[in-house]
């Protein structure tokens, strides 16, 4: 057994590399994340980095795949070195004591400023439900223009806490989001929000609605599983 690695893009893919008396190379990924090569004895070890780096693209959709079986992350304690999601990015978080209150997303840090440890929490609550109120909005106007000819327009846009729910809408036109979203990719955020705005189209998960959800979001189904897996 020989340990390598090759580089794919800005990935590392490290391998473990077994020969053996076979015709031809297999390439295994198993749930606890390791990738198993095993080589016909006496292949050249280059040809075999030549063929993970060739089958890099399904090696590394494998590890996704079982990395969204991974238990969650366990609660955020808000103490500095903890990091915090916004927008699909990790930002180091840096707690200040100070008089006044106040949360800086800078560089790559949020800063929060307070007198007291224990409103740290509300404090970022606080600044990611303003921020998703501010990008919400835009990212709806943004696609609002393409449901103009099917006469769509929320009533109202509404942030509401959901356990097990992005986003959702009622029979009266308002759309109600999960501000958890703010921190998922921009793009996940339009998902939901087109998702939403199929809703008002057609109210049921039927055929029209999926294809109405295609036709205005054709990539939907990559979003869908990035965002289920983003925030597991």
């Amino acid at each position: 057994m020989t340990k390598r690695s090759i580089e794919f893009g800005s990935k590392k893919i490290e391998y473990l590399l077994f020969f053996n008396h076979r015709k031809t190379l297999g390439i295994t990924v198993t749930p606890e994340l390791q990738v198993l090569v095993k080589a016909p004895a006496g292949a050249p070890a280059v040809r075999v980095d030549q063929i993970v780096r060739r089958r890099a693209p399904w090696i590394l959709k494998q590890r996704d795949y079982f990395l969204a079986f991974y238990p969650k992350q366990p609660p955020k304690r808000y103490l500095s070195g903890e990091t915090h999601l916004y927008l699909g990015k990790q930002y180091r978080l840096k707690v200040k004591k100070g008089k006044t209150e106040l949360v800086r997303l800078i560089g790559k840090y949020f800063t929060v400023v307070s007198h007291k440890p224990s409103d740290v929490k509300s404090l970022m609550k606080e600044w990611y439900w303003f921020h998703a109120e501010c990008r919400f909005e835009e990212i709806l106007e943004v696609w609002l223009p393409r449901f103009r000819t099917m006469h769509v327009q929320p009533t109202e846009l509404q942030l509401r806490e959901m356990p097990k729910r992005w986003g959702s809408c009622t029979t009266k036109g308002k759309i109600i989001l999960n501000p958890e979203l703010i921190k998922a990719p921009r793009r996940c955020i339009e998902y939901v929000i087109v998702h939403e705005l199929c809703h008002l189209v057609h109210r049921n998960h039927n055929r029209d609605f999926v294809d109405l959800q295609a036709r205005i979001l054709p990539d939907w189904e990559l979003w869908k599983d990035r965002l289920e897996r983003f925030l597991a």
